[in-house]
């Protein structure tokens, strides 16, 4: 009963009770709404109203999410990075970086977007992004020509799109704050590394530190073999990003 009704927030505790009935689980309606009272569960008809948190957790499989940052050269160049990640794995896409990102760029980039969830035969139903400018008309109707329903996050509440901001951040400190960005191609070929890092070696808490592309290896239990585990080192970017793997 209290699996129910905190995997389903939305449900109020009749239709709870009436679930249980559809379980051959037969109880009286009062004593669903004691017992989730007692457990400081709100009983009431009022929650049927849908949360935030509610809708990310219940759509995560099919949910998208996008923003831009930017990243500075040496001589002061502001270039605009445009990346997506899928809520579910975890997995980012680095759509591209420029100086100019102009409704054409940024259309263009929502077609490449596209094309790849198709290729790796993924499919997503909506795409979070904040109320910005820079995403012109075109950017939604590329994306709802694909089934994709773009959801706009609150003005200046960035927590609406916090798993992207999470890997913003992330970026800037474990990439952008320790690079010297000499130009874009340098910008490009420094993201496409920490993306491949990010998505097939760097471990995540929010999928029980599993990756992206990789499952976790089968635990070693023979605690007698540790000591003598022959663990490698392999650097990328020039040791900026460090990744452990097994001898072969």
């Amino acid at each position: 009963m209290l699996r129910l009704a905190r995997e389903n927030p939305t449900w109020g505790y009749r239709r709870i009770h009436g679930e249980l009935l559809v379980l051959g689980i037969k109880v009286a309606a009062s004593t669903v709404w004691q017992i989730l009272k007692d457990a400081g569960i709100d009983p009431a008809p009022e929650r049927t109203t849908t949360t935030w948190a509610a809708f990310l957790r219940s759509q995560a499989d099919a949910l998208l999410a996008c923003d831009f940052f930017e990243a500075s050269t040496l001589n002061g160049t502001r270039l605009h990075v445009l990346a997506v990640i899928e809520h579910a794995s975890r997995r980012v896409r680095v759509l591209g970086a420029t100086a100019h990102p102009t409704a054409s760029w940024v259309t263009q980039a929502a077609r490449n977007l596209a094309m790849d969830l198709e290729d790796a035969g993924r499919q997503a139903r909506f795409l979070i992004r904040v109320r910005d400018g820079k995403y012109p008309a075109l950017f939604d109707a590329v994306l709802a020509d694909v089934g994709i329903q773009v959801v706009l996050s609150g003005v200046r509440i960035p927590r609406m799109n916090a798993v992207m901001e999470r890997w913003i951040h992330s970026c800037r400190r474990e990439l952008l704050d320790r690079t010297l960005i000499w130009n874009q191609q340098q910008l490009l070929h420094a993201l496409r590394e920490y993306e491949r890092y990010y998505n097939t070696h760097r471990p995540h808490q929010g999928i029980d530190n599993a990756r992206p592309l990789r499952s976790l290896p089968p635990a070693v239990t023979d605690q007698a073999t540790l000591p003598r585990l022959d663990i490698r080192r392999r650097q990328r970017l020039g040791g900026i990003l460090n990744e452990y793997h097994h001898a072969a």
